[in-house]
């Protein structure tokens, strides 16, 4: 029988039900999007990351340069907008993309993903797990993918309350102004360790790696360059902490649009079961979401303002996104799937909504 799939879960009545043989079909055409962009890719796109890694090198050194002429409020100003600059890019458009094997095929140690490492506190290995493998496999799947919430937050119904998410509204905050540290501590797993379902031995192990490479960078913004700077080792200090503050907070921004606005849907284990590539494929479109905007927009979210297509192939080359996203929104179309796209105001104001709702016990 060719009857609609059902999942059990709550669901999003923008999205109609597939039977066999439109998930089949689905997978199909996404797949045959998928491999005109793999034929395609090339010298152009090894030129686009050259550029990006050029363009995060010197913004960085130009806005280190004017920060130790920090004393001067503009030289201060200019240098933290660089270095704001040269973390995002860095973090969004390079490291990020790099680490998911984006550019594994030129064969080159700048660009290798499984050796790429970043410049945040969190190891690039830690990431590697938690996000490339966890996240995009389980993707939305409540208990394997500890994206939803990152543990701290309640933003589906289908979370289970407990009362400490009543204070959620303003925890919120420092954990935006400190996202870098949150996603560093996340593949610790803490609540395992609390719960005795995890050594102390093994969070020993797995802190190791991380108390190093998080005593590097704070060395690095905090010590070093302050240090270098002579007398104006203030103005170096307060920069370093403002541009990863500012890093921080677009970061999370971008990221908690892409998975948690209005219309994005989390699902049960259950789902895994027989799961074809067609339900993988609309499992990703309904948990994620675009934003709109500009080209300069696009490129400074890594083009993880088109969470959707990132989701469905995670390993093209993300400045591709914009070009497929037609395609992709074509297809939602054809298959009566949600294709959740909007300015960052409006889904940032939805994310907002959801982190004040659920953090009292609604189930809906």
């Amino acid at each position: 029988m060719n009857m609609p799939v059902k999942m059990q879960y709550f669901k999003n009545p923008k999205n109609g039900e597939l039977t066999p043989s439109q998930l089949d079909g689905l997978a199909r055409e996404l797949d045959e999007i998928k491999q005109q962009e793999l034929d395609d890719i090339g010298e152009k796109d090894a030129k686009y990351i050259r550029r990006v890694y050029s363009t995060v090198r010197y913004s960085s050194l130009a806005g280190r340069a004017c920060l130790f002429a920090g004393w001067f409020p503009p030289a201060w100003v200019l240098g933290t907008g660089l270095l704001s600059f040269a973390k995002i890019m860095e973090n969004m458009e390079l490291g990020h993309n790099v680490m998911h094997g984006q550019y594994d095929w030129m064969n080159d140690p700048k660009f290798h993903g499984p050796s790429y490492e970043w410049d945040i506190v969190g190891t690039a290995d830690n990431w590697r797990e938690t996000h490339n493998f966890k996240h995009h496999t389980y993707t939305n799947i409540k208990g394997m993918d500890d994206d939803i919430g990152y543990g701290l937050l309640r933003l589906f119904p289908e979370q289970r309350w407990k009362a400490g998410y009543l204070l959620q509204p303003l925890y919120a905050i420092p954990f935006a102004a400190l996202f870098q540290w949150g996603v560093a501590i996340q593949n610790l797993e803490l609540g395992k360790v609390w719960m005795g379902r995890k050594s102390k031995q093994e969070l020993k192990q797995e802190w190791a790696p991380l108390q190093r490479k998080m005593g590097k960078k704070l060395f690095k913004d905090y010590v070093f360059f302050p240090l270098i700077a002579g007398p104006a080792a203030l103005p170096v200090l307060t920069g370093n902490l403002v541009a990863n503050g500012i890093r921080n907070l677009w970061t999370f921004s971008i990221i908690f649009c892409g998975h948690f606005t209005k219309d994005v849907e989390v699902f049960p284990k259950n789902v895994l079961k027989d799961e074809s590539r067609g339900h993988w494929y609309m499992r990703q479109i309904r948990g994620s979401s675009n934003l709109t905007g500009s080209e300069a927009f696009h490129i400074l979210t890594g083009h993880l303002s088109h969470q959707i297509e990132h989701h469905l192939y995670p390993d093209i080359p993300a400045r591709r996104y914009r070009a497929i996203a037609p395609k992709v929104q074509a297809v939602c179309e054809k298959y009566g799937l949600n294709y959740n796209n909007a300015s960052l105001v409006k889904q940032y104001g939805s994310v907002i909504k959801r982190i004040v709702k659920f953090a009292f016990p609604f189930k809906k």
